[in-house]
């Protein structure tokens, strides 16, 4: 709902201590599948870029955050690189981000607050990464997640231990912001304000022209936007296949080893019993013993389990094998039903669930299922279990070999695999400037580490098919993130340029007919008097609550329209180049809030949480003031540097 009045009400700030449970994740990057960013892997002890108190942030604290953070943005955007990545303004916020950590950290020791052991354990426990499928901390799940992400336990402990500390002097300061009533009725009315204005377009393709860009033109063009034409680095990867082809010899059973396992298996294809019965569970031996002495005087078993408060459903437990009733009852009380004669009751035995008697209504038996007809189903069966053992044999093989130094033809050699070789691809797959290029649906599982493998790295084995098929993975050859030669893409170029052109007329005629407003000329008669056919003037009247509560991205005119003093119009680029609008504002009516209580709650619940964001935000500047900030602007510059370039920081 205030998102009208502030964007981003969730300043970045807070991420670290409203949301510690995310921490792990954000920071080291637990979940993201990997933080291996080729050359950021292996940092070294890295240089101080800035001292804080007696904490310090190092050269390689913040390429590891660097290297973390990029793997999680390349879940959303795979062909992310590290200088796309750090043009955003990532590494700046990281870095302030890690000042702020160190600044709240000292000043908690200074005051005494720590985050003890189990504290610490308590997060770790917590995060999903660590848990195995029952839900469950498992520590064997822990060392495995912590090897992947090239994280010692230590490094993650002193994260979550900072965190912490921050936690526990920010959510205080926090949790206690107060909107005052009248505040919360001020901006509760702004929600009710209405505005009506007109939106104009003045689009690009109107404002084309006959006159072609010369050559020089567009090699100038060319030479200026170089970054708009850069295609993203791409790979040569190099794979070989292991999949159920490499052991179908080796998977098929034999004669003998199926007439074993059908030997092995007689409770499956042998003769079965099953005994259909019917069971009283009485909690003591003296009412069991009771129950016993009616059945001796001729009490059937249906109606002395009646006069115990049994009903029909209570004592019918149906057909069971001997397993079956173990299972339900106990070893001795199935073994005790299963030697009884049909018809027969047995006597008073205890289970951990009291004491049991039983009748044994009908005896079943089934016959057993000859070799002959079963050797199909065991023959298929003895395939997959030998397929998945040689096929996991073959992968450790491979690994092995890996790990002795062979390289990647040696291994394949001995394994009789085929080496597979793409063209040069980029993150997501695709061959740029290639038409009708499709890769190879073994390829997509195999992008990601192999883009995030270091150029020089050894080959690895990866999972392409849970269970069924794998590869062993190298990097061929990186091509350098760079445009085309301007021979190849000059008919884009020059179509950009025209556009670009076309774009700067429309700006320019879209400024005029903003003057012209602005002077007092109606929005339609401007427009009408442009001496280019232009699209008709829409008329716009919405209020700030109705554009909240649509939950839909706001149009970026209507945004525009709110933020315009009365009488005034301004331009706004549409998407995609498409042109320029023209947003006018005519007339805007006060909204009056005092007559809607539950809107006036909710805007002062809103804005107790922003404001609360404030005072957290407010009181890290203040604690980083009141310490000692030293910042190493040169080494801050070459640690960017080197990032960018994507060397590891030394």
């Amino acid at each position: 709902m205030l998102s009208s009045f502030r964007k981003g009400a969730s300043s970045k700030f807070l991420l670290v201590f409203l949301g510690l449970a995310l921490f792990a994740m954000v920071v080291t990057g637990f979940g993201t599948g990997g933080s291996g960013v080729g050359g950021l892997g292996d940092l070294g002890g890295g240089g101080e870029l800035v001292s804080v108190g007696d904490e310090s942030v190092t050269a390689a604290e913040v390429a590891d955050q660097v290297n973390r953070q990029l793997a999680a943005a390349r879940q959303q955007q795979p062909e992310l690189d590290i200088a796309s990545f750090l043009r955003g303004g990532a590494f700046e916020e990281i870095l302030r981000q890690m000042i702020g950590q160190e600044a709240m950290v000292a000043f908690g020791r200074d005051q005494g607050i720590a985050a003890s052991k189990r504290m610490v354990d308590g997060e770790i426990a917590s995060i999903p990464a660590f848990r195995n499928l029952a839900g469950q901390f498992d520590p064997q799940a822990f060392q495995a997640a912590l090897r992947s992400e090239n994280i010692t336990e230590r490094q993650l402990r002193d994260e979550l231990a900072g965190a912490l500390i921050q936690r526990q002097i920010l959510l205080p300061v926090a949790a206690n912001a107060r909107v005052p009533q009248g505040m919360a009725v001020q901006y509760a009315s702004l929600l009710l304000e209405q505005r009506t204005g007109s939106v104009g377009l003045v689009p690009t393709q109107a404002m084309t022209s006959s006159a072609e860009p010369t050559e020089t033109e567009v090699n100038a063009f060319y030479r200026e936007q170089q970054q708009r034409y850069t295609i993203p680095e791409r790979r040569v990867l190099r794979y070989a296949l292991i999949g159920p082809e490499q052991v179908a010899a080796a998977a098929n059973p034999s004669e003998a080893e199926i007439a074993a396992f059908y030997r092995a298996n007689q409770a499956t294809y042998g003769p079965r019993e099953t005994r259909t019965l019917s069971q009283v569970v009485l909690p003591d031996q003296a009412a069991a013993q009771a129950f016993a002495a009616k059945l001796s005087t001729g009490t059937s078993f249906a109606q002395a389990a009646q006069q115990a408060g049994f009903g029909a459903a209570d004592i019918a437990v149906g057909a069971q094998s001997r397993e079956q009733f173990t299972n339900l009852a106990s070893a001795a009380v199935a073994n005790a039903a299963f030697a009884a004669a049909e018809g027969a009751t047995t006597q008073p035995l205890q289970s951990p669930l009291g004491w049991h008697i039983v009748r044994v209504d009908a005896i079943n038996s089934v016959g057993g299922q000859p070799l002959e007809t079963a050797r199909d189903e065991i023959a298929t069966q003895l395939r997959q279990q030998k397929m998945e053992e040689a096929l996991g044999n073959l992968v450790a093989r491979v690994e092995d070999a890996l790990g002795d130094g062979s390289s990647f033809e040696e291994v394949a050699r001995a394994e009789r695999l085929t080496i597979r070789e793409t063209p040069p691809v980029t993150a997501t797959g695709q061959q740029p400037g290639v038409a009708g290029w499709q890769p190879p649906p073994e390829l997509a599982p195999l992008l990601r580490p192999g883009f995030e493998m270091a150029a020089d790295d050894d080959p690895v084995v990866e999972t392409v098919e849970q269970g069924q098929r794998f590869a062993v993975l190298a990097v061929g050859r990186v091509v350098p993130a760079a445009p085309p030669a301007l021979a190849q893409i000059r008919d884009q170029v020059r179509r950009d340029l025209v556009a670009q052109r076309a774009s700067e007329r429309a700006r320019q005629l879209a400024t005029q007919l903003v003057t012209r407003i602005n002077a007092g000329t109606a929005a339609t008669a401007a427009f009408a008097a442009a001496g280019v056919d232009l699209p008709e003037v829409e008329s716009v009247t919405a209020r700030r609550l109705d554009i909240a509560r649509a939950n839909q991205p706001v149009p970026p005119p209507l945004a525009m329209l709110f933020s315009l003093p009365k009488g005034r119009a301004k331009i706004l680029e549409a998407p995609n180049g498409a042109g320029w609008f023209v947003v006018h504002l005519e007339n805007q009516v006060a909204g009056d809030a005092r007559s809607q209580p539950e809107l006036i709650e909710a805007t002062r619940t809103q804005f107790a949480r922003i404001l609360g964001e404030e005072y957290a935000a407010q009181f890290g500047r203040a604690v980083e003031r009141q310490l000692e900030v030293e910042r190493n602007a040169d080494a801050i510059a070459a640690t960017k540097r080197q990032l960018q370039s994507g060397n590891a920081v030394q």
